[in-house]
Protein backbone atom coordinates (compact mmCIF):
# COMPACT_ATOMS: atom_id res chain seq x y z
CA UNK A 1 0.00 0.00 0.00
CA UNK A 2 2.63 2.36 -0.75
CA UNK A 3 1.80 5.86 -2.09
CA UNK A 4 4.11 5.63 -4.70
CA UNK A 5 2.80 2.64 -6.35
CA UNK A 6 -0.66 4.28 -5.78
CA UNK A 7 0.13 7.55 -8.04
CA UNK A 8 1.36 4.92 -10.52
CA UNK A 9 -2.04 3.50 -11.27
CA UNK A 10 -3.49 7.13 -11.21
CA UNK A 11 -1.17 7.39 -14.07
CA UNK A 12 -2.04 4.82 -15.93
CA UNK A 13 -5.80 5.27 -15.55
CA UNK A 14 -5.63 8.87 -16.98
CA UNK A 15 -3.51 7.78 -20.15
CA UNK A 16 -5.77 5.15 -20.95
CA UNK A 17 -8.95 7.34 -20.40
CA UNK A 18 -7.22 10.51 -23.00
CA UNK A 19 -6.73 7.65 -25.57
CA UNK A 20 -9.68 6.34 -26.21
CA UNK A 21 -11.25 9.60 -26.75
CA UNK A 22 -14.25 9.38 -24.85
CA UNK A 23 -13.30 12.58 -22.47
CA UNK A 24 -16.36 14.47 -22.17
CA UNK A 25 -17.67 18.00 -20.79
CA UNK A 26 -19.26 17.68 -17.43
CA UNK A 27 -22.65 18.82 -16.92
CA UNK A 28 -22.66 22.57 -15.29
CA UNK A 29 -24.31 22.07 -12.03
CA UNK A 30 -27.62 23.14 -11.41
CA UNK A 31 -26.96 25.11 -8.47
CA UNK A 32 -23.78 27.29 -7.56
CA UNK A 33 -20.45 25.76 -6.02
CA UNK A 34 -20.87 25.56 -2.33
CA UNK A 35 -18.33 25.77 0.30
CA UNK A 36 -16.91 22.76 2.21
CA UNK A 37 -18.80 21.87 5.11
CA UNK A 38 -16.73 22.43 7.88
CA UNK A 39 -17.19 19.35 9.36
CA UNK A 40 -15.76 17.68 6.26
CA UNK A 41 -12.83 19.46 5.93
CA UNK A 42 -9.74 17.22 7.23
CA UNK A 43 -8.32 18.16 10.65
CA UNK A 44 -4.72 19.65 9.98
CA UNK A 45 -2.00 17.41 10.78
CA UNK A 46 -0.44 17.42 14.75
CA UNK A 47 2.89 18.88 14.95
CA UNK A 48 5.28 15.74 15.66
CA UNK A 49 5.56 15.32 19.60
CA UNK A 50 8.74 14.40 21.34
CA UNK A 51 12.36 15.13 20.74
CA UNK A 52 13.77 14.95 16.87
CA UNK A 53 16.52 12.64 16.59
CA UNK A 54 18.85 15.55 16.40
CA UNK A 55 17.70 15.80 19.96
CA UNK A 56 17.91 12.36 21.15
CA UNK A 57 21.64 12.55 19.76
CA UNK A 58 22.35 15.38 21.99
CA UNK A 59 20.92 13.20 25.00
CA UNK A 60 22.99 11.00 24.29
CA UNK A 61 26.74 12.93 24.04
CA UNK A 62 25.78 14.83 27.52
CA UNK A 63 24.54 11.50 29.65
CA UNK A 64 28.49 10.54 28.30
CA UNK A 65 29.16 13.93 29.67
CA UNK A 66 27.79 13.78 32.77
CA UNK A 67 29.19 9.82 33.24
CA UNK A 68 32.55 11.45 32.67
CA UNK A 69 32.01 14.05 35.32
CA UNK A 70 31.05 12.07 37.45
CA UNK A 71 34.07 9.53 37.48
CA UNK A 72 35.98 12.71 37.80
CA UNK A 73 34.28 13.42 41.28
CA UNK A 74 32.80 16.11 40.10
CA UNK A 75 29.63 17.46 39.94
CA UNK A 76 29.52 17.66 43.07
CA UNK A 77 26.15 17.88 45.34
CA UNK A 78 27.14 18.48 49.01
CA UNK A 79 28.09 22.50 49.27
CA UNK A 80 31.62 22.30 50.28
CA UNK A 81 32.96 20.76 53.56
CA UNK A 82 36.11 20.37 55.46
CA UNK A 83 37.52 19.99 52.38
CA UNK A 84 37.05 22.91 50.98
CA UNK A 85 37.94 25.89 53.74
CA UNK A 86 37.08 29.70 52.31
CA UNK A 87 37.63 32.92 54.57
CA UNK A 88 35.74 36.01 54.56
CA UNK A 89 38.41 37.69 52.67
CA UNK A 90 37.98 34.74 49.95
CA UNK A 91 34.12 35.81 49.46
CA UNK A 92 35.04 39.00 49.89
CA UNK A 93 37.06 38.95 46.22
CA UNK A 94 34.79 36.36 45.14
CA UNK A 95 31.91 38.38 45.40
CA UNK A 96 33.89 41.35 43.42
CA UNK A 97 35.34 39.78 41.03
CA UNK A 98 31.60 37.88 40.53
CA UNK A 99 29.38 40.37 40.90
CA UNK A 100 31.36 43.40 39.18
CA UNK A 101 32.48 41.58 35.63
CA UNK A 102 31.08 40.01 33.13
CA UNK A 103 31.66 36.47 31.65
CA UNK A 104 31.20 37.62 28.38
CA UNK A 105 31.34 40.96 25.99
CA UNK A 106 27.64 42.52 25.63
CA UNK A 107 26.42 42.42 22.37
CA UNK A 108 29.23 40.20 21.16
CA UNK A 109 28.34 36.63 21.51
CA UNK A 110 30.42 34.53 23.03
CA UNK A 111 33.59 36.83 22.96
CA UNK A 112 35.08 36.84 26.34
CA UNK A 113 34.51 40.17 28.37
CA UNK A 114 37.21 42.84 28.74
CA UNK A 115 39.12 43.18 32.52
CA UNK A 116 36.46 46.10 33.15
CA UNK A 117 34.40 46.11 36.43
CA UNK A 118 30.75 47.03 35.94
CA UNK A 119 28.48 48.76 38.44
CA UNK A 120 26.39 46.33 40.69
CA UNK A 121 23.57 45.08 39.10
CA UNK A 122 20.40 43.54 41.17
CA UNK A 123 16.66 43.47 40.61
CA UNK A 124 14.87 46.18 42.58
CA UNK A 125 11.07 44.74 42.15
CA UNK A 126 10.25 41.31 42.48
CA UNK A 127 11.32 38.50 41.00
CA UNK A 128 8.10 36.33 39.08
CA UNK A 129 9.48 33.37 37.53
CA UNK A 130 7.94 30.89 34.89
CA UNK A 131 8.82 27.80 33.08
CA UNK A 132 7.98 27.03 29.39
CA UNK A 133 8.54 23.65 27.60
CA UNK A 134 9.17 23.21 23.84
CA UNK A 135 7.72 20.83 22.10
CA UNK A 136 10.22 18.23 21.96
CA UNK A 137 10.42 18.48 25.96
CA UNK A 138 8.92 14.68 27.11
CA UNK A 139 6.33 15.09 28.76
CA UNK A 140 7.38 12.96 32.00
CA UNK A 141 10.13 15.57 32.36
CA UNK A 142 7.94 18.77 32.54
CA UNK A 143 6.92 17.86 36.06
CA UNK A 144 10.23 17.24 37.39
CA UNK A 145 11.84 20.30 35.93
CA UNK A 146 8.62 22.73 37.24
CA UNK A 147 9.03 21.22 40.59
CA UNK A 148 12.72 21.89 40.63
CA UNK A 149 12.08 25.35 39.66
CA UNK A 150 9.50 25.95 41.70
CA UNK A 151 11.63 24.69 44.84
CA UNK A 152 14.92 26.88 44.10
CA UNK A 153 12.83 29.56 43.47
CA UNK A 154 11.52 29.15 47.13
CA UNK A 155 15.38 28.72 48.01
CA UNK A 156 16.59 31.64 46.51
CA UNK A 157 13.79 33.93 48.20
CA UNK A 158 14.75 32.17 51.25
CA UNK A 159 18.76 33.57 51.21
CA UNK A 160 18.16 36.82 49.42
CA UNK A 161 15.39 38.06 51.45
CA UNK A 162 14.03 39.29 48.00
CA UNK A 163 10.75 38.28 46.26
CA UNK A 164 11.13 35.73 44.34
CA UNK A 165 8.38 33.28 43.39
CA UNK A 166 6.49 31.58 40.56
CA UNK A 167 4.10 33.77 38.41
CA UNK A 168 2.88 31.97 35.47
CA UNK A 169 0.43 35.26 35.11
CA UNK A 170 3.04 37.87 33.94
CA UNK A 171 6.43 36.87 34.73
CA UNK A 172 9.70 38.58 34.16
CA UNK A 173 12.42 35.93 34.74
CA UNK A 174 11.62 33.15 31.59
CA UNK A 175 13.08 29.44 32.08
CA UNK A 176 12.64 28.04 29.21
CA UNK A 177 13.51 24.22 28.84
CA UNK A 178 14.03 23.84 25.08
CA UNK A 179 15.51 20.90 23.26
CA UNK A 180 17.64 20.98 19.86
CA UNK A 181 14.35 20.56 17.72
CA UNK A 182 12.75 23.86 19.49
CA UNK A 183 15.54 26.40 18.64
CA UNK A 184 12.64 28.41 16.29
CA UNK A 185 9.93 27.99 18.56
CA UNK A 186 12.44 29.13 21.03
CA UNK A 187 13.64 31.67 19.06
CA UNK A 188 10.25 32.85 18.63
CA UNK A 189 9.11 33.27 21.90
CA UNK A 190 12.52 35.51 22.54
CA UNK A 191 10.80 37.56 20.03
CA UNK A 192 7.92 37.76 21.96
CA UNK A 193 8.95 38.34 25.59
CA UNK A 194 11.51 40.91 24.40
CA UNK A 195 10.50 42.02 20.82
CA UNK A 196 13.29 44.67 20.72
CA UNK A 197 15.98 42.43 21.43
CA UNK A 198 19.47 42.98 19.16
CA UNK A 199 19.97 40.34 16.47
CA UNK A 200 23.70 39.72 18.44
CA UNK A 201 22.02 38.75 21.32
CA UNK A 202 19.33 36.69 19.58
CA UNK A 203 22.06 34.75 17.52
CA UNK A 204 23.54 33.75 20.94
CA UNK A 205 20.10 31.08 21.27
CA UNK A 206 19.83 30.76 17.48
CA UNK A 207 23.59 29.07 17.11
CA UNK A 208 24.35 27.86 20.41
CA UNK A 209 26.89 25.46 20.31
CA UNK A 210 27.31 21.94 22.54
CA UNK A 211 29.69 22.96 24.36
CA UNK A 212 27.36 25.87 25.98
CA UNK A 213 25.09 23.98 28.51
CA UNK A 214 22.89 26.39 29.23
CA UNK A 215 22.33 30.49 28.89
CA UNK A 216 20.68 33.38 30.87
CA UNK A 217 20.25 36.68 29.55
CA UNK A 218 19.07 39.77 32.41
CA UNK A 219 17.64 42.66 31.23
CA UNK A 220 18.08 46.00 32.01
CA UNK A 221 15.55 48.91 32.57
CA UNK A 222 15.51 52.04 30.33
CA UNK A 223 15.91 53.72 33.24
CA UNK A 224 18.96 52.11 34.50
CA UNK A 225 21.69 50.09 33.08
CA UNK A 226 22.09 48.21 36.75
CA UNK A 227 18.07 47.64 37.61
CA UNK A 228 17.20 44.26 35.85
CA UNK A 229 13.38 44.22 34.59
CA UNK A 230 13.47 41.16 32.75
CA UNK A 231 15.60 37.72 32.19
CA UNK A 232 15.49 34.58 29.72
CA UNK A 233 17.45 31.58 31.01
CA UNK A 234 17.47 28.70 28.09
CA UNK A 235 17.72 24.95 29.53
CA UNK A 236 18.82 22.44 27.08
CA UNK A 237 15.96 19.39 27.90
CA UNK A 238 18.34 16.76 26.85
CA UNK A 239 20.80 17.21 29.58
CA UNK A 240 20.38 14.56 32.47
CA UNK A 241 18.56 15.19 35.68
CA UNK A 242 21.57 16.21 37.29
CA UNK A 243 22.55 18.17 34.65
CA UNK A 244 19.43 20.13 34.08
CA UNK A 245 19.30 21.54 37.81
CA UNK A 246 22.61 22.34 38.05
CA UNK A 247 21.84 24.53 34.58
CA UNK A 248 18.92 25.98 37.08
CA UNK A 249 21.25 26.28 39.91
CA UNK A 250 23.72 28.30 38.08
CA UNK A 251 21.82 30.35 35.87
CA UNK A 252 19.03 31.63 38.14
CA UNK A 253 21.10 32.85 40.49
CA UNK A 254 23.56 34.20 37.78
CA UNK A 255 20.23 36.18 36.49
CA UNK A 256 19.89 37.59 39.77
CA UNK A 257 22.93 39.24 39.51
CA UNK A 258 25.74 37.41 39.98
CA UNK A 259 27.14 37.22 36.15
CA UNK A 260 30.81 36.21 36.68
CA UNK A 261 32.75 33.15 36.71
CA UNK A 262 36.06 32.79 38.76
CA UNK A 263 38.90 29.99 38.89
CA UNK A 264 39.14 31.16 42.67
CA UNK A 265 35.75 30.70 43.55
CA UNK A 266 35.85 27.58 45.67
CA UNK A 267 33.27 25.64 46.85
CA UNK A 268 31.23 27.27 43.87
CA UNK A 269 28.85 27.03 41.04
CA UNK A 270 30.42 30.42 39.59
CA UNK A 271 33.42 28.46 38.09
CA UNK A 272 34.06 26.74 35.20
CA UNK A 273 35.92 23.67 36.70
CA UNK A 274 32.36 22.12 37.48
CA UNK A 275 33.87 20.41 40.43
CA UNK A 276 30.14 21.61 42.31
CA UNK A 277 26.95 20.67 40.45
CA UNK A 278 24.61 22.54 42.83
CA UNK A 279 25.00 26.31 44.89
CA UNK A 280 27.08 25.98 47.82
CA UNK A 281 27.31 27.76 51.46
CA UNK A 282 29.43 29.75 49.60
CA UNK A 283 27.45 31.21 47.18
CA UNK A 284 24.89 31.99 49.45
CA UNK A 285 26.61 33.89 50.70
CA UNK A 286 27.53 35.42 47.45
CA UNK A 287 23.72 36.39 46.87
CA UNK A 288 22.86 37.38 50.78
CA UNK A 289 25.67 40.33 49.89
CA UNK A 290 24.24 40.97 46.90
CA UNK A 291 20.18 41.54 48.00
CA UNK A 292 21.62 43.22 51.41
CA UNK A 293 20.04 46.12 51.03
CA UNK A 294 23.70 48.73 51.76
CA UNK A 295 24.40 47.37 48.42
CA UNK A 296 22.79 49.48 45.90
CA UNK A 297 22.66 49.10 41.99
CA UNK A 298 25.59 51.03 40.03
CA UNK A 299 27.79 50.95 42.72
CA UNK A 300 31.67 50.40 41.98
CA UNK A 301 33.30 47.93 43.75
CA UNK A 302 35.33 51.27 45.60
CA UNK A 303 32.06 51.97 47.09
CA UNK A 304 31.18 48.07 48.20
CA UNK A 305 34.08 47.11 49.01
CA UNK A 306 33.86 49.00 52.62
CA UNK A 307 30.38 47.96 53.14
CA UNK A 308 31.28 44.02 52.31
CA UNK A 309 33.64 44.17 54.67
CA UNK A 310 31.85 45.70 57.33
CA UNK A 311 28.86 43.41 56.73
CA UNK A 312 31.58 39.98 56.71
CA UNK A 313 32.96 41.21 60.03
CA UNK A 314 29.16 41.23 61.46
CA UNK A 315 28.00 38.28 60.55
CA UNK A 316 29.01 35.54 63.81
CA UNK A 317 26.69 33.37 61.75
CA UNK A 318 24.86 33.59 58.73
CA UNK A 319 24.33 36.99 57.47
Amino acid sequence: MGGKGFRRAMTAGLAVLALSGCVTQPKAPDTPPQARPAELVPAAPEPPQGPSEASRNLSRYYAAVQADLLAQGLLRTDGGGIDTPYTDTDVMRNFERIAFYDEYERNAGFRRASDTAVGLRKWDRPVRMSVEFGAGVPQAQRSFDERMVRDYADRLADITGHPISMAPRNPNFHVLFMSEGDRDEAIARIRQIVPDINAATLTLFRTLPRSIHCLVIAFSGSESDHTYRRAIAFIRSEHPDLMRRSCVHEELAQGLGLANDSPRARPSIFNDDDEFALLTRHDEELLKLLYHPALTPGMTPDQARPIVARLLGQQAGPM
